[in-house]
């Protein structure tokens, strides 16, 4: 026997909405009666849902230009996420809009935080340093809103530095470092030499690694520190002065199972594979890499999204693309399972145990409670292909294995009441 009861809970709001009109039409067809079938999306006024998307970029320098951002990185997510909760959206009556503000690296987001607020942006989606992105919370925090950090990847702010009204759906470093340990380790190769750079962020990734290679069990049997000593990136014989310049760099390193590289500044890492000393992989921030997501991913539906980002964009998805993306359809989510465009139900249902998000990466990913991070699997490709997808397999957890990635509960010091 059918068990309508079970059968409606396991339905969507959207396919509730099509199948409860689609039955009054029937039903008035058949009796011949003039019953009211509810308005169409296009006949009915949308409730409007004003989601805030504050940023900075300017182009910036890479040792490959293949690698330098495209000018709507992580915009073209947010941008496809909006389209993405319309279509749901629209038949429960909700509109959703997205006011966009790209800044310049050091502007200040005062003005600009406070013109979105009073334009009605409950939420605001941030691609931002660690500090503004903290200074963006505690204003938006004055007004009781949300802010969703989908670029800053700082340990500190997901600990000391965390905020109630802060949500991440960019993973931390320690989460990145963690995904790429635990893959180094399934492989056995736990001895790592480890280069890094000497700028701030690339100093937090190369402590990020070693936090990862003590909690794994990892080695690390040598570090060196590569100097920025400026010039030019792009030389006649630039490429020749590297491959003499490179291995004599790293030939007095021990034996080592895989090089590691802290370069997040691009001085240096893409230099390193193919070039080392010794023949070694290579991992970090060159080599193969750790991301919440990679433009080769397809699996779990991921070819979906790609298809539809690229006829958006016309380009490939990117790791801060689906940052962006995963925090619009946070909302949108939330706003679908409270059939609800009112703030303080959404926010409540994102805050709760029942809130869920779907974002092609095999499973339904929820936030921590602890700091608002939102669990997901990280991704580990090279230029061209996902090579695999941490957690590894072996990796158990009492509550998650997601949570094996980055700061657990036991380990975190957010304090959200302080």
């Amino acid at each position: 026997m059918l068990d309508l009861d079970r059968l409606r809970r396991g339905l969507t709001p959207f396919v509730l909405a099509s199948l409860a009109a689609f039955a009054l039409t029937l039903s008035a067809s058949a009796q011949g009666t003039d019953a009211k079938v509810p308005a169409s999306p296009a006949q009915k006024k949308l409730e409007t849902v004003r989601i805030g998307y504050l940023r900075t970029y300017e182009p910036t320098l890479a040792l490959s230009v293949l690698d330098i951002p495209p000018e709507d990185i992580g915009l073209a997510g947010a941008r496809v996420a909006i389209k993405d909760n319309d279509t749901t959206g629209s038949f429960m009556g909700q509109k959703f809009v997205l006011d966009e503000v790209t800044l310049k690296p050091g502007d200040d987001i005062a003005d600009p935080l406070a013109k979105l607020l009073a334009d009605g942006d409950h939420y605001i989606v941030t691609d931002l340093s660690a500090d503004d992105t903290l200074k963006a919370a505690d204003l938006a925090k004055e007004k009781g809103a949300i802010v969703l950090n989908a670029g800053a990847e700082d340990d500190r702010l997901r600990n000391d530095d965390c905020r109630s009204n802060l949500f991440h759906t960019a993973p931390s470093r320690s989460m990145l470092t963690d995904g790429l340990a635990q893959y180094l380790m399934w492989k056995q190769w736990r001895n790592w030499a480890l280069v890094e750079g000497e700028h701030e962020n690339d100093q937090l990734f190369a402590a990020a690694l070693k936090r990862s290679a003590t909690k794994f069990g990892g080695k690390i049997v040598a570090e060196k520190t590569f100097k920025d000593a400026g010039g030019a990136r792009a030389t006649d014989s630039g490429q020749a002065l590297v491959q003499r310049q490179i291995p004599v760099f790293l030939q007095d390193l021990p034996d080592h199972d895989v090089l590691l590289v802290a370069d997040e500044s691009e001085v240096f890492g893409s230099y390193i594979p193919w070039r080392t000393w010794i023949p070694r992989p290579v991992a970090g921030t060159a080599g193969l890499v750790p991301g919440s997501w990679h433009p080769a991913s397809e699996q779990w539906g991921g070819a979906q999204i790609q298809n539809r980002f690229v006829d958006a964009s016309g380009r490939r998805m990117e790791s801060k693309d689906m940052q962006a993306w995963t925090a619009v359809r946070v909302i949108g989510e939330a706003a679908s399972r409270t059939q609800s465009t009112d703030p303080e139900k959404i926010d409540a249902f994102i805050r709760s145990k029942d809130f869920t998000v779907a974002a092609f990466k095999g499973q339904r990913l929820t936030f921590r409670d602890w700091d608002w991070q939102l669990r997901q699997p990280v991704l580990l490709g090279t230029e061209d292909s996902v090579v695999s997808s941490s957690p590894q397999e072996g990796f158990l957890h009492q509550v998650s294995e997601l949570d094996t990635l980055g700061f657990d509960r036991p380990e975190s010091t957010c304090n959200f009441d302080k």
